[in-house]
């Protein structure tokens, strides 16, 4: 499917200006794979904003890209601009003539400007008076004289971090270019782009047809190029092509392709015509860790792996290829020996690997680096180790388990498997663990030790991986903050905030009851001879609160709900998203506003208080039933709203509080908070206390905006 832009697609009127098919191709050498579709959509968007700019409309926007080319079909673009009729105003009528009819000094000065006589200009009425005014008629550009320079531009706008030049030319790009395709209608539009003549020929596939191929129509452009060319030209329908092709290879042997959208993406740019090939590679393979074997095949050779209907990996891949050949057997035997070499290397370090345990490498790690001031690798597992094993007790996990990972967590780094494929680690950790007989759940904590790897990305399951994933983000936090290297700016050498990220996740979505401040407390105890921030716990917690606070605006929760939760500070993540939802409810409920602004005016009136306010009520001070009806309505909730606390019902508590806007609007409208005598004024002072203490049960909700 092309990608369609529809934008500035208008019903032209008859008498309005004409209109032709635009088509421009830029023909390259092969262009980088994983960067091609991203340069097709930016130059797609620039070249039409430049049309839109220049006042040319235009119909539907078909984009097209392939190794070898960026193409655009334009249907229906103005040949010229409209014409315009320019305006420009001049002095008041009153002050251009004298009593006399005259002109003055300012309207001949105005006439010279306009190169006219004061007698040919018009008169412009306002409801603010007359003016003489100047008009000509501008007729618009030919689009032919405008296309190239808007080309140009978009040409220089591509995100392309280091262009080269080739051969003498002094043009720069993103590989060199061979030939360019500039048509408006069936006329070239005549202009030489990165030192390339403009023409309406075009090229077809290296192999299948490297000759020229004449384009008489725009619209005929794909079909052309297809039909005579052996290219597909556009992305879409290219990539769609090979997922069939894949899947219906993989049908075919009994197989299904588990296909990686962001490798399709990257072989639909290495290809024009493409054509499937399914070949294999010894069973005696399948004995290396699967990931080990799909990532070379992923990463290197950019094949796509089959798996039976088990889901365990088959040995055939499906490669594409970039021609059609008489002898596909040719290519196969191509690929497998290619391929072949690096599954051997794969082997071998894996029957390395398999001759000593995963225990017996933890002495290696004391070799390894972690950070110059916080220690080593060795150092950093000990406090991992400690620090999972209190969380685990806290959320019912194996303390035992914990640790005993959090001391192998780091110990496939000294692998040879993980020296040579990087993107195994904690996934050898687990293979290793097994082959070892560690606990089921210790080797299953190995590898969700580093989850969530990236945003989106899945999270730990088991309690263990729990525990150990959320105490190594808590520990590098603390350990970081505190010899005074937190991020700045687009600076995060140590990835804190992807840390923070993902250790609020880890809380926030498995509903984790642990203390977040305890933790950090705790993290910063076993570093405390190294840290120098006096202050790391509360910068680290703040951190995580901003962090936090983006989680929770992504979800379209407001600033000053987050904010009133936030006042409180929760001891828990989990407690914090109980508290976000019981806020949420309590804004729908129609006392919402009148008590948040009764908070509001409490918690001024509180804070502009100088004298210290009592912690008793003397029921013997109050003077009105108001202050007697309010204070009983807070003794009454108090003993409601208690057990719920416990329960964390704070949906039900707030709901239950906003009972008392009747109360509280009628103790403001007949009670004087600031009285005269001040026991009287103390004692009320000591009664909104109470009232306000209520409600911060739960959230600040003074905070809430109308």
């Amino acid at each position: 499917m092309a990608d369609n832009f529809l934008g500035n697609e208008i019903e032209r009127p008859e008498g309005a200006s004409q209109s032709a098919d635009l088509l421009f191709e830029l023909g390259t050498e092969e262009l980088p794979p994983v960067a091609l579709k991203r340069l097709s959509d930016s130059f797609t968007a620039s070249f039409v904003e430049g049309l839109e700019r220049a006042k040319l409309r235009h119909g539907a926007v078909t984009a097209y890209a392939t190794p070898r080319r960026l193409a655009l079909l334009i249907e229906g673009c103005e040949t010229a601009q409209p014409d315009s009729e320019i305006e420009r105003r001049g002095p008041a009528v009153q002050a251009a003539f004298d009593a006399e009819g005259n002109p003055s000094k300012a309207a001949e000065g105005f006439a010279r400007s306009c190169g006219t006589t004061v007698d040919q200009l018009d008169r412009l009425t306002t409801d603010k008076g007359e003016w003489l005014v100047y008009k000509i008629s501008e007729q618009g550009k030919p689009a032919t004289s405008l296309l190239p320079a808007i080309a140009e531009e978009a040409l220089n706008r591509l995100p392309i971090p280091k262009r080269m030049r080739w051969g003498s030319s002094e043009a720069q790009f993103v590989r060199p270019v061979q030939w360019l395709v500039f048509m408006l209608g069936q006329s070239i539009v005549p202009c030489k782009l990165l030192d390339t003549e403009a023409g309406n020929q075009t090229h077809g596939h290296r192999f299948h047809h490297p000759d020229a191929i004449r384009i008489e129509q725009p619209k005929k452009y794909a079909e052309v190029l297809q039909q005579q060319g052996y290219v597909i030209a556009d992305f879409d329908s290219r990539r769609d092509k090979i997922r069939q092709q894949v899947q219906q290879s993989a049908e075919a042997i009994g197989g299904q392709a588990e296909i990686d959208s962001a490798l399709l993406d990257e072989v639909t740019g290495l290809v024009e015509w493409p054509v499937p090939i399914t070949a294999g590679f010894e069973a005696r393979f399948l004995e290396v860790p699967h990931e080990a074997l799909i990532s070379t095949m992923k990463k290197n050779q950019k094949y796509f792996h089959l798996v039976d209907h088990q889901g365990h990996l088959m040995n055939h891949f499906i490669t594409i290829a970039n021609i059609d050949s008489p002898k596909p057997e040719l290519i196969k035997e191509g690929n497998e020996r290619v391929v072949r070499p690096r599954l051997s290397d794969a082997m071998f370090f894996w029957q390395q690997d398999c001759k000593r345990t995963l225990s017996s490498r933890i002495d290696s790690l004391k070799s390894v680096l972690f950070q110059q001031k916080l220690g080593t690798m060795y150092d950093k597992s000990l406090r991992v180790a400690a620090l999972a094993s209190q969380i685990a007790e806290m959320i019912e996990g194996d303390k035992a388990q914990a640790e005993r990972a959090g001391m192998l967590s780091r110990c496939d780094l000294m692998s040879e498997m993980v020296l040579e494929f990087p993107e195994m680690q904690g996934i050898m950790g687990r293979y290793l663990a097994k082959r070892d007989s560690e606990p089921a759940e210790v080797a299953t904590a190995l590898d969700e030790f580093y989850m969530p790897r990236f945003s989106g990305d899945r999270l730990p399951e088991t309690r263990t991986g729990l525990a150990l994933s959320l105490a190594e983000r808590l520990d590098t936090l603390v350990g970081i903050f505190g010899i005074g290297m937190k991020p700045t700016g687009d600076k995060d050498p140590f990835a804190l905030r992807r840390a923070a990220l993902g250790a609020l996740r880890i809380m926030l979505e498995h509903h984790l009851p642990v203390n977040l401040n305890q933790l950090l407390q705790a993290a910063a105890a076993q570093l405390a001879e190294t840290l120098t921030e006096s202050d790391t716990v509360d910068q680290v917690y703040g951190f995580m609160l901003e962090r936090l606070k983006g989680i929770y605006l992504e979800r379209k929760i407001p600033v000053d709900l987050f904010e009133a939760v936030a006042a409180t500070r929760p001891e828990s993540v989990a407690d914090f998203e109980r508290r976000i939802q019981a806020v949420v409810a309590f804004r729908s409920l129609p006392e919402a506003e009148a008590l948040a602004a009764a908070n509001k005016r409490i918690r001024n009136i509180l804070k502009k208080s100088e004298q210290p306010i009592a912690s008793d009520i003397d029921t013997s001070l109050f003077d009105s039933p108001q202050e007697q009806a309010l204070y009983a309505g807070i003794d009454q909730k108090w003993q409601e709203i208690a057990p719920l606390l416990d329960l964390y019902a704070y949906e039900q508590v707030l709901k239950s509080l906003a009972t008392l806007r009747e109360p509280v609007d009628a103790f403001f409208d007949q009670v004087m908070v600031m009285a005269d005598d001040p026991a009287v004024r103390s004692n009320r002072l000591a009664l909104l206390n109470k009232l306000s203490a209520l409600f911060l049960g739960v959230a600040d909700i003074s905070i809430l905006q109308a």
